[in-house]
């Protein structure tokens, strides 16, 4: 699948220093201690493409991005891999509704999704694939987990073959990232792809793995497991092991992803004797008129449309840093009024620099240290707030400078930290 362009990254002088994450299943900050040595391999969960992209999207999409800018800037390298779920029951019943195609309805989204994500900056994965084009390895994952005993099959009165579970009991796996109690994940499990009441299943629990072909469903013939298409999380597990191998460094997405999806994608890799993820740090919702922003609820504020009326990109990255990538928040439009007046002064301020020929290797030092200890942009806005309420009599370089100055040069560090291009376009 054909991604975006890619911002080009100009990382400063390896630190060297350790990027600190939250990982959801510890529920504690840890350094990231990459499983290959100078290499992270990072996997974000991607979109499922319709009603793309709203700003709860965008905040899980440049958090991401952070996370690659931090470890480039530590001076390791970053493999990443995305997926894009085009084969799902909310995708289907969109284009049902809108009597269009589902695969035009996902192009569609996709593209639009894309735009976005050059519009704000965002690093491309090394792979982007859709569910539709990994089908045959996802196929083959399932028929693995079959062939090793973890898959079982249920009646299925409206299809000609049956659906085909993944027996989690087995696994022994059920909990281990979120950490919840049963009760727990019963509460969300049903509003987040979940069947809890299905007949014939061993556990309410097990995730579907295949689902036998039914009228007016897209499908594919997958040999010993029947004609049909796959369940959610199997996608991520085989996408993840093809484009990164297994286990991997870091698998992130919003925290409504935790469970069931990063649980039973984990429990998927365990049916397979494979470790899946070492830290999973986990991304906060986004609200707005006081309701999670959501697709359900049709509360979204998109990225395109604020583009298309004015807005500058680099605001709306602004407004994303302003909050803590793991906290809840809601958009409001004091909110992209604040950021479009930051944008404002620290372009302000990074003429004033140039114009005097003033760097400022404590700024830059204190923007790594935020970004490498949690993504911590709200610090690295105060310290950027400090810098633009400078006056250029004052705005004096505090120690000497090497190589011309460029890495301590402020608004290259912001570019290649934080994604945002001071120079006015």
């Amino acid at each position: 699948m054909k991604s975006w362009t890619s911002p080009v990254v100009a990382p400063l002088p390896a630190s060297g220093l350790p990027v600190r994450l939250h990982d959801s299943r510890s529920r504690e900050i840890q350094e990231v201690r990459p499983l290959t040595p100078g290499l992270v391999r990072l996997y974000t969960c991607g979109i499922t493409p319709y009603d793309s992209t709203h700003m709860g999207h965008a905040a899980t999409y440049v958090a991401a991005d952070l996370m690659r800018r931090a470890f480039l800037d530590s001076g390791v390298r970053v493999r990443s891999a995305q997926n894009v779920t085009d084969v799902d029951d909310p995708l289907l019943e969109r284009a049902d509704r809108d009597a269009i195609a589902w695969q035009d309805l996902a192009a569609d989204q996709s593209a639009l999704f894309s735009s976005d994500m050059t519009a704000l900056r965002v690093v491309a994965p090394d792979t982007y694939r859709s569910v539709s084009e990994a089908m045959d390895g996802i196929i083959a994952l399932v028929t693995r987990i079959r062939d090793a005993g973890f898959a079982y099959q249920v009646e299925t009165a409206d299809a000609d073959g049956q659906d085909w579970y993944l027996d989690i009991t087995r696994t022994g796996t059920l909990g281990d990232v979120c950490g919840w109690s049963r009760e727990e994940m019963a509460q969300v499990f049903p509003e987040r792809g979940g069947d809890p009441d299905r007949p014939g299943k061993r556990d309410p629990f097990d995730p579907l793995l295949w689902r036998a072909a039914r009228e007016g469903e897209p499908s594919w013939e997958a040999g010993v497991l029947g004609r049909g298409r796959p369940g959610w999380h199997v996608e991520c597990v085989c996408i993840a092991e093809e484009a990164l191998g297994m286990p991997f460094d870091v698998q992130t997405g919003g925290s409504d992803l935790v469970f069931p999806h990063h649980d039973m994608s984990a429990s998927h890799a365990a049916a397979i004797g494979s470790g899946f993820a070492t830290i999973y740090p986990h991304t906060g919702m986004v609200a707005y008129e006081g309701e999670k922003m959501s697709k359900s609820k049709g509360n979204l504020v998109f990225v395109s449309r604020l583009v298309a009326g004015g807005t500058d990109p680099m605001a709306i990255r602004l407004v994303l840093m302003a909050h803590h990538y793991r906290t809840d928040w809601e958009w409001t439009d004091e909110e992209l009024r604040a950021g479009t007046s930051r944008l404002a002064a620290y372009r302000a301020a990074a003429s004033r620099d140039a114009a005097h020929g003033i760097v400022r290797p404590d700024v830059v030092e204190a923007l790594r240290a935020a970004l490498r200890e949690d993504l911590d942009t709200p610090r690295a806005i105060a310290v950027l707030d400090a810098w633009a309420d400078e006056d250029a009599g004052t705005a004096v370089s505090p120690a000497p400078v090497e190589q011309d100055g460029a890495p301590d040069r402020v608004d290259l560090a912001v570019d290649a930290l934080f994604g945002i291009e001071l120079a006015e376009v």
